[in-house]
């Protein structure tokens, strides 16, 4: 690569190689460390003339960078955490866990954003607009004036719901943009791009994905920093985790390395059958030595059905029932885990 694109700031001889390797990274590496995009990274690595050529090869000079994103304030003090909420099963509860665990934690003082990246725009409609296909301003969008850098006004886009949380609405046009995105450059990182841009206001930002493997989830995992799998007390969605675990093992391996599960949360328990504890305990000794099984579990309720008709979590809908207080246990225990 020539240094009029790179912008070399500085030239080391080959044989200072194995005194500095500890500090130089691939800008592969660099991406996946700092978890920036390639385009942006790019960016930002000329901004701080941190590229070096080493011999043939280009390197980034991790000091160099690391001072230019403190000085610039691009390293944010705020650990916020991105979980991802996926299962490729439908009707596990993805959305309405979304929405409580979501409401739940802004109880606890947490500022939450909540991403609805279905096309179905479930978690959209549980959140009260009734008509999603009707907005003009959703994660659609977003996608779309990322892919063609184009400005962006977080204001637009971010929406603020009563119960204390923001979140970014849905609906059908993201299907067509999951099409297009097969032929964009790191068309994986791409959600991961835009969310770097609002980390610094929340402390938690919770993604609802569809029901499915395909590029919109695999953007979901590639920004996130865990998976939360919920899964119905049930053979056939218990059955199809394990392709989701593949799935999500690949995204750490090739994509996003710092990657997590956060557990497997069961839904829809009914525990006075026989079938849902021996289901339970199959999940147990199949995945529990690899992945956590949250103590919390959601019971089996219509009520929880009929919040997406309210447009309000089960804590308004159904303060003292049965869901909101299993709602309120995972959200204590993932504050905990964390």
């Amino acid at each position: 690569m020539s240094g009029n694109v790179w912008m070399f700031s500085h030239l080391i001889d080959e044989k200072d190689l194995m005194m500095l390797h500890r500090d130089f990274i691939t800008l592969r590496e660099g991406q996946l460390y700092y978890n920036f995009s390639p385009r942006r990274f790019s960016r930002i690595c000329k901004e701080a003339k941190a590229f070096y050529k080493i011999g043939k090869m280009v390197r980034i000079n991790r000091r160099t960078l690391d001072e230019y994103l403190r000085k610039t304030r691009r390293i944010t003090m705020n650990k916020c955490k991105v979980i991802a909420i996926a299962n490729q099963k439908g009707g596990v509860a993805k959305t309405t866990t979304t929405l409580n665990l979501g409401i739940g934690l802004a109880r606890e003082g947490k500022r939450v954003l909540i991403v609805d990246a279905d096309p179905q725009g479930s978690l959209t409609v549980c959140l009260g607009i009734q008509e999603p296909d009707q907005l003009d301003n959703t994660l659609a969008n977003i996608l779309t004036k990322t892919v063609n850098e184009e400005e962006i006004r977080k204001e637009d886009f971010i929406r603020n719901h009563e119960e204390g949380v923001d979140f970014i609405p849905a609906n059908i046009e993201l299907s067509g943009v999951e099409v297009s995105l097969v032929n964009v450059m790191s068309r994986e990182l791409i959600l991961r791009e835009f969310l770097e841009c609002v980390k610094d206001d929340y402390d938690v930002i919770l993604i609802d994905c569809m029901p499915s493997l395909g590029m919109i989830t695999i953007n979901a995992l590639a920004c996130a920093d865990s998976v939360l799998i919920p899964v119905q007390a049930s053979y056939l969605p218990v059955k199809g985790l394990q392709q989701l675990i593949k799935t999500i093992t690949r995204v750490k391996r090739q994509i996003n390395p710092k990657l997590e599960f956060e557990g497997i949360l069961l839904t829809m328990v009914d525990y006075r059958t026989n079938y849902a504890k021996d289901i339970t305990e199959a999940v147990k000794d199949t995945y529990g030595s690899q992945i956590k099984l949250f103590n919390s579990y959601i019971p089996m309720s219509v009520r929880a059905a009929e919040t997406s008709i309210e447009g309000l979590s089960i804590y308004k809908h159904d303060p003292k029932g049965k869901v909101s207080k299993a709602y309120e246990d995972l959200t204590k225990e993932i504050i905990k885990m964390n």
